[in-house]
């Protein structure tokens, strides 16, 4: 009985503790990690107090006041708060948990346990990788690499290897960085692009269970056959011929059982080397590879869900279906298709890059397939902002039926908005009129952060760049879209993403067509698609006058209620303009880089505060302990060292902090 009553006391004083230390802490305090440091502060302390003062006086004789009273006890009470908070300090500072900016959870709701045994098997992983990286000799190129040219064969072959053995998500991160001709030398290029996945098919076993799995209907009540043998396979699906009951040819899009988990690591592995690639070199670090790999493992986590590929190829079947370019897109059969699952109508061909014997059976014009194509990429971009962004040869076919283009695979969709699609009309244009200033106004709506630009130096940048492709038969346009990327990174800026996805797959299409056609110009074909869009935007009144009535009628309508406003605050402004009112207001948080950059210097003096205030209080407790005699002397001193080693954790962690952040601003 006397036991149930001091554990009744105890949880009493545990509860009070939860609440204060909440209290003390702030808000979007973690529930979990509260109940487990105020738990393990409670038998720390208590243990000690038992061990220290206790076990030595009858305490199960006295009652509850008499304890209270007692000086030893208010000691062993606060140090139980003192020492809940710290734990829970602790278990904040080393969970890999990522908070939002609301301060949510950003990486789910994992018990802090799984997710620091899931750090510590990451941190495995990419002490392999890295050691991999120093057995190819990469490491020590890239630190020789920082005194010279970049341009290095040695170096690019030993980045090509060690992601080659890294395997898996690192090989795909290689092949999308070969895409990137506009921030890596030609030699990085090359040994890139050789990357090659070695995947081994699902088996026959696999595929059957993960068709009943997954299919939301009997297999055969869909299916009168399905081909067990994949007629592509990759790291995340792969694709089966079938034939639905009704008579149909389909395919079939199965995703890989427990990819999204290890894509998940792996991914969290990827941003966690490229972040040491940028510490290791000023060059890698200018490239901004590590926002190249967050948009990466972005992209490959909207890849692993196939509902996002099923909404793409609808959304781009219906806009390429309006078109008059009579380009096919598979029809989903969003019936039978899932996040897991996809099916997909059958459509028979070749790709154009090896597609030589379709177009001579059916005798189609290569000039004129080519600006189908093209036209029908830039309609996508220009005009309904919704474009297809990963048009390599093996996604852009010729129909084996009827010699007609075939655009697949949409699990990379590109959005642009209504701005970004002027800009880009603006662009091209601007080079057709050969108007610096004109590609000045379109590059300067296309990227993220221009007021502190010098309009004069950049314009005059574009028309240099403008002047080296003047007076030439063919503009290449490789060439053009890099040397603005050149400017903008020289500039310090950055395209919105969409707007550098637009450009990188301009890229990569007048590569695949020019593997089908090495003569076509798609700089000129883009003039002529210029043309036609000024000449319908300058008629489209007369041609299309319902449309234009229409038009007009949904701009009146947003903007005749602002304009009868008007007249109001002119009148309430000149009031205020009268009577010395008017007061110019300039919120220095209004810009988010001001405001994250005072955030993170007001969090960082906070911790470093907190680390001196620990640092001198447990070093007082300390000198006050060496002038008592008592028992529980040794108490108060584990409490000081505990508090002094603390505040050496904070202070060596805002140091390392702060020489990071130093040698990121001097490019070492």
């Amino acid at each position: 009985m006397v036991f149930l009553k001091f554990f009744l006391e105890i949880l009493v004083i545990a509860i009070i503790i939860y609440i204060i230390s909440g209290r003390l802490m702030g808000p979007k305090v973690n529930f979990r990690k509260r109940v487990l440091s105020v738990s393990l502060g409670v038998v720390l302390t208590t243990f000690l107090y038992w061990y220290s003062y206790l076990r030595f006086t009858d305490y199960m004789d006295l009652d509850t006041i008499q304890i209270v009273q007692d000086e030893t006890s208010i000691l062993w009470i606060g140090s139980m708060l003192l020492i809940s908070m710290l734990l829970y300090l602790f278990l904040e500072l080393f969970d890999p948990m990522e908070l939002g900016e609301s301060g949510d959870p950003k990486t789910g709701k994992d018990f802090f346990l799984v997710r620091w045994r899931s750090r510590l098997r990451e941190q495995k992983r990419l002490s392999r990788i890295l050691e991999i990286s120093v057995r190819n000799g990469f490491s020590q190129a890239l630190d020789f690499a920082r005194h010279r040219g970049e341009n290095d064969r040695e170096l690019a072959r030993a980045f090509r290897v060690t992601l080659e053995e890294s395997g898996g998500i690192f090989i795909k991160f290689g092949q999308m960085l070969s895409t990137h001709s506009e921030l890596f030398p030609p030699a990085f290029i090359n040994e890139l692009g050789s990357l090659q996945q070695n995947v081994k098919p699902l088996t026959s076993e696999q595929v059957e269970h993960l068709l009943n799995e997954k299919l939301p209907y009997r297999i055969e009540d869909v299916f009168a056959e399905v081909d067990k043998e994949p007629i592509a396979a990759g790291s995340i699906g792969q694709v089966h011929k079938a034939l639905l009951r009704n008579g149909d040819e389909v395919v079939v899009k199965l995703l890989r059982p427990d990819i999204r988990n290890i894509m998940r690591d792996d991914l969290n592995l990827l941003v966690a080397f490229t972040e040491w690639l940028s510490m290791k070199s000023a060059w890698i670090n200018s490239i901004g590879i590590r926002d190249l790999a967050i948009g990466f493992a972005n992209s490959m986590r909207e890849e692993v869900n196939f509902n996002i590929e099923i909404r793409n190829t609808v959304q781009l079947a219906n806009i390429i279906g309006k078109s008059d370019y009579g380009i096919k897109v598979p029809i989903v059969y969003t019936e039978f298709s899932n996040d897991k699952i996809i099916v997909l109508e059958y459509l028979e061909g070749k790709s154009i890059a090896k597609g030589q014997e379709l177009f001579d059976r059916y005798q189609v014009d290569r000039s004129e397939f080519a600006q189908t194509i093209l036209f029908s990429y830039l309609e996508q971009m220009f005009f309904n902002g919704i474009f297809h962004a990963d048009p390599h040869p093996g996604n852009i076919f010729i129909d084996r039926m009827d010699g007609s283009p075939i655009i697949l695979d949409f699990g990379a969709v590109g959005r642009l908005s209504d701005e970004q699609q002027k800009a880009l009309n603006l662009f091209v244009i601007g080079i057709q009129q050969n108007d610096a200033e004109v590609m000045s106004d379109a590059v300067m709506a296309l990227v993220q952060d221009t007021h502190s630009i010098d309009r004069k130096k950049f314009e005059y940048a574009i028309g240099q760049s403008l002047m080296r492709i003047s007076y030439i038969d063919k503009i290449p346009t490789r060439e053009l879209i890099h040397s603005m990327f050149d400017i903008v990174r020289d500039f310090g800026l950055k395209f919105y993403p969409p707007v550098g996805t637009a450009l990188r797959a301009l890229i990569v299409l007048d590569s695949t067509i020019h593997s089908m056609d090495p003569n076509f110009d798609m700089f000129r074909e883009s003039k002529t698609f210029a043309k036609k869009y000024k000449a319908s935007y300058l008629f489209k009144p007369f041609t299309q006058p319902s449309a234009t009535k229409e038009k007009l009628e949904e701009e009146l309508a947003v903007w005749l209620p602002e304009l009868m406003k008007v007249p109001k605050r002119l009148d309430r402004l000149v009031q205020r303009v009268e009577s010395g009112k008017v007061i110019l207001h300039h919120d220095v948080f209004s810009d988010k880089h001001n405001s994250m950059f005072v955030t993170q210097l007001f969090s960082r003096f906070v911790l470093l505060m907190t680390g001196i205030t620990f640092g001198l209080v447990s070093a007082a407790l300390l000198a006050i302990a060496q002038f008592i005699d008592t028992a529980y002397a040794v108490y108060l001193n584990i409490a000081s060292y505990a508090g002094l080693f603390l505040s050496v954790v904070l202070l060596v962690r805002l140091s390392i902090q702060a020489i990071r952040d130093m040698k990121r601003t001097s490019g070492l």
